[in-house]
């Protein structure tokens, strides 16, 4: 027998176990539904899990480093031993090449006001730091089939070293870990369930019904469903009032023997590459992640659903990505056998997130992630528990947006940011 249900978040990935944790936390009874086998068997499996805090605006760059702190102290915010063991942060440091892609102006102005240790080193100081980074000047982005993509260095890049960055280990893992703090606050998961119709009753959502037709009541229901996000939003029919929806961006990520000098432990860092329009880290298991920044040269692989994602990596990507690698890695060697992961990202025009309430009661969104969510996801549980907490007891989150401490770090972030009613102001790719 179903209990009686104060709250219904759609999805278990990072974001959804994240909210459920919060939410049973504040005293709500909880279900989570997904329509995948396990917490983290969509998008969140298939994430680099990269922790970073260079952000254009200060909201994101306070919940990145909130949840920073969290990832940081993993097991002391999740407070529960999950038997399947516990996801680590590996505080590997990052490396940022700037370039035309990222103005860091703005990030670095944020991220020093925030007590983030942000370090300007010149080419010499890049190469004895990391000697199997070339960091001569290679840009702006290219494709191979480009001459200015085989130029010559023209000098050197201004590089950023911020040694408080790293890489979660096992994404599914953190997400499985969530959801195993949740069930033990009380919150119910129930897998392999997908929800085709959103109830309301008036201007009030009042549960959903799932393709086995079974109806599930509760006051409250969270998208958090992650690239799914635009189809459920569209059964609940909240869009009218949205400055920007969200749609499925399929994005591969490929893997590469990394050089002996750039492994875990022997020299292996997170790099942002703004100069080539690309992002690597180490791996364990002495392999490299590499993903792309959406350069403009580079086309977007929207879907009309995640379910036409590709399910391994195209040749193209496969010799873009590993010719870009080259040029920054000279050391590293390129197999002929493409390898890699294909995922499917939830992205807005402006590439920022929608945590809001929307115009139809008890209905909530925490969507629109556009590749930060993983990051981010510790600290959006409490944002969109605080949020629902104050909506439900009328305040007028529309006109006077809930600003919500990050007591971690000691800062706060204003939700009005992450509005469905926000100015966008298109981008072209991760902010």
């Amino acid at each position: 027998m179903v209990p009686s249900l104060d709250a219904i978040v759609v999805g278990a990935g990072v974001i959804g176990a994240s909210v459920a944790l919060e939410l049973t936390r504040a005293g709500y009874v909880v279900m989570v539904l997904d329509r995948d086998a396990a917490p983290g068997h969509g998008s969140t499996g298939e994430s680099s899990a990269v922790v970073r805090y260079h952000y254009r605006h200060r909201d994101e760059a306070v919940l990145a480093w909130e949840s920073g702190a969290r990832w940081a102290r993993w097991a002391e915010y999740l407070g529960e031993v999950d038997p399947l063991g516990t996801a680590t942060f590996v505080n590997t440091g990052l490396l940022l090449l700037s370039g035309e892609l990222l103005d860091l102006t703005d990030p670095r102005t944020h991220m020093q006001a925030l007590g983030i240790t942000v370090e300007k080193l010149d080419g010499d100081q890049v190469r004895e730091r990391f000697p199997a980074i070339d960091p001569g000047r290679l840009g702006p982005p290219s494709l191979p089939a480009d001459d200015r993509f085989w130029a010559d260095p023209r000098g050197d890049v201004v590089a950023y070293w911020m040694p408080e960055c790293g890489f979660v280990n096992d994404p599914q893992l953190a997400a499985h870990n969530l959801a195993y703090a949740a069930e033990a606050h009380g919150a119910g998961f129930r897998f392999r369930s997908v929800v085709v119709e959103v109830v309301r009753e008036r201007n009030r959502v009042a549960g959903v019904r799932l393709s086995s037709g079974e109806l599930l009541e509760a006051p409250i229901v969270v998208n958090a469903s992650g690239p799914w996000s635009a189809s459920l939003n569209e059964l609940a029919g909240v869009l009218g009032d949205f400055s920007t929806s969200t749609r499925p961006l399929q994005q591969e990520v490929i893997t590469l023997p990394a050089p002996k000098d750039f492994r875990l432990g022997a020299g292996g860092v997170c790099v942002t590459d703004a100069d080539l329009g690309t992002y690597f880290r180490p791996e364990m298991g002495d392999t490299l992640l590499v993903g792309g920044m959406e350069p403009p040269c580079d086309p977007l692989i929207w879907l009309d659903s995640p379910a036409d994602a590709r399910v391994s990596v195209t040749q193209s990507t496969w010799n873009v990505q590993s010719l870009r690698a080259a040029r920054r890695l000279p050391g590293i060697g390129v197999p002929g056998r493409s390898r890699g992961i294909v995922g499917v990202y939830d992205v807005t025009a402006d590439w920022i997130p929608i945590y809001d309430r929307t115009n139809l009661d008890g209905y909530y969104v925490a969507i629109g992630t556009s590749g930060h969510g993983f990051k981010q996801a510790p600290f959006v549980g409490e944002l969109m528990a605080s949020l629902i907490s104050a909506c439900e007891a009328g305040h007028p989150h529309d006109r006077e947006p809930v600003v919500v401490p990050a007591s971690w770090t000691g800062h706060s972030v204003d939700m009005g940011h992450f509005s469905r009613l926000r100015k966008v102001v298109a981008q072209d790719g991760m902010g």
